[in-house]
């Protein structure tokens, strides 16, 4: 009787939450929002946010961490005196570079340099930067190509470095929470291929499967367009395969891609979204918010918001209706507002705040970065949430670090890296110009999870973090030789034992310092 008895009050509690569910679906008109809030995880974060900026080696942000110059007028870093010691610019590489060859060595750009040329970032001239490990041709090499910035001065340029002074945030979250000093872009290459490798860990799979400069054998080593976007311009692609979006949407968990610009500003008379939005840079330059071949998940016909519809309603950010996971960077900001924040989001600045040289820099992104960290941190969710900020490139910014290659190419036309056409041989039907990994970029996780002044050595790459998801969330690996399966843990960055936790820091979005009373 008593078992009876038992089993009737574990049916009545069970149906007691799902009539809460039901309820709250009732309410607010999101069964998938409802179903997402009580689905399992395998560690205590339940919101995982990726703020993926622009163009930034490791050393290019991090070179002399934890020491600057602190010259007078700028922004103070001190560091703290447990600070560990990160793999950055020796004293010896400083003054005795391997690239003074070319007449440089390694130099500090001061917060009045902050606005920069862009670099060659390019497939090809990445690997011959690198010299097979010699890392002795960036000037050669990877120096800008823009106009206005090849002379011999700008062309130095590239071996320049920010200090605390100007980065001063990234160094203060790195001082505060957990930091990377041996993470890496997934491939070689610009923007496109690392925002693809972010999300599904995988370059091959174009269509067309060749474009001169582009795409090459299926692969992509350039930045097309995606052809499912109404604001594309130009050589446009098409993406096949699995990315983490369609397997988090078989799960039925709630995510979302927020771009600033993404809304439209107008629509052609047969409806195609017009992406007009505008900021100025420090420089006082008008910038289109924008861009399209930032956007990975549009690449993909299962991902695509061709038309940038929005969300039918806030309720829906994050789940399955016309945007299709695709949004505006304001309907992040919505979402949360209204409680529904998504399981996994991915932020993307708008083009001004991204820190890509050449239209973007160093401060316009620590005022982005910073805002919205800040406001993160005020969220309700913010007990269970991890914020991890990447990069997708180098932007051909000097590193010392070869990367480990553990994806090898062959490709007579692109692959330079060991000679002519060489970065190693592939095996009978591995995928080829997908040389990697690539150069060494910064890796921040900031949560209350996060290890404090902490700094992992082990390797990792731009598809560690969606390891990180698939794990976290139980999905499996995405297959059809994504980088995924081979990809580092970014765990360690992690300490979920009871005890003593991060606490939050809120910073000054003009100076990246400590703002009084910031902890809490």
């Amino acid at each position: 009787m008593n078992k009876l008895i038992t089993l009737i009050e574990s049916i009545s509690g069970v149906w007691l939450l799902i009539s809460s569910v039901i309820l709250l679906s009732i309410n607010t008109g999101t069964t998938e929002a409802a179903a997402a809030s009580i689905v399992k995880t395998n560690t205590l974060i339940k919101h995982l946010v990726v703020i993926f900026q622009e163009n930034v080696s490791f050393d290019h942000y991090f070179a002399t961490y934890p020491n600057a110059t602190n010259p007078s007028g700028e922004p103070k870093f001190t560091s703290s005196p447990a600070t560990p010691s990160v793999n950055g610019l020796s004293s010896n590489l400083l003054v005795n570079n391997p690239n003074a060859n070319y007449s440089v060595n390694p130099f500090r750009l001061d917060r009045s340099q902050a606005m920069t040329c862009d670099m060659d970032h390019e497939y090809p001239a990445e690997q011959q930067a690198y010299h097979g490990g010699l890392l002795d041709k960036f000037v050669e090499f990877a120096s800008s190509t823009d106009s206005g910035c090849t002379d011999a001065a700008h062309k130095k340029q590239v071996m320049g470095y920010f200090d605390g002074n100007t980065v001063t945030a990234l160094w203060n979250y790195a001082q505060h929470f957990a930091m990377s000093d041996n993470s890496f872009g997934t491939t070689f290459g610009p923007s496109t291929p690392g925002a693809l490798n972010l999300v599904s860990g995988q370059t091959h799979g174009a269509t067309p499967a060749n474009i001169a400069d582009n795409v090459a054998n299926r692969t992509v080593i350039a930045d097309p367009d995606p052809r499912f976007d109404d604001c594309s311009s130009g050589t446009k692609i098409v993406m096949s395969g699995r990315n983490i979006g369609t397997v988090l949407n078989s799960k039925n968990i709630s995510w979302g891609w927020f771009q600033g610009g993404f809304k439209p500003t107008s629509k052609t008379v047969d409806g195609k979204a017009m992406c007009g939005s505008v900021h100025k840079n420090i420089n006082g330059a008008v910038e289109k918010d924008y861009v399209p071949h930032h956007e990975p998940f549009m690449y993909y016909n299962m991902t695509a918001n061709p038309h940038h519809l929005p969300p039918t309603t806030v309720g829906m950010i994050g789940n399955a209706d016309q945007a299709n996971h695709q949004y505006d960077l304001s309907d992040f900001w919505n979402a949360a507002k209204n409680g529904n924040l998504p399981a996994v989001s991915f932020l993307k600045a708008p083009k001004y705040q991204n820190g890509h040289a050449g239209y973007s820099d160093p401060i316009d992104e620590q005022h982005f970065l910073v805002s919205t960290i800040n406001r993160i941190q005020q969220l309700p969710e913010w007990n269970n949430t991890a914020i991890i900020i990447s990069y997708d490139d180098s932007d051909g910014w000097y590193d010392h670090v070869m990367p480990p290659i553990i994806s090898q190419s062959n490709d007579p036309k692109y692959d330079k890296l060991l000679g002519s056409d060489l970065c190693g041989h592939v095996s009978p039907g591995i995928y080829q110009d997908r040389c990697g990994y690539g150069p060494r970029l910064p890796l921040l996780v900031i949560s209350p999870y996060s290890k404090t002044n902490f700094v992992d050595h082990s390797i990792t790459d731009q598809t560690s973090i969606i390891r990180f998801i698939e794990d976290n969330w139980g999905l499996g690996r995405l297959g059809n030789q994504s980088f995924d399966k081979k990809a580092g843990k970014i765990d360690n960055m992690l300490d979920f034992n009871d005890g003593v936790h991060a606490e939050k820091l809120s910073l000054d979005p003009n100076t990246g310092m400590q703002m009084l009373n910031s902890n809490g």
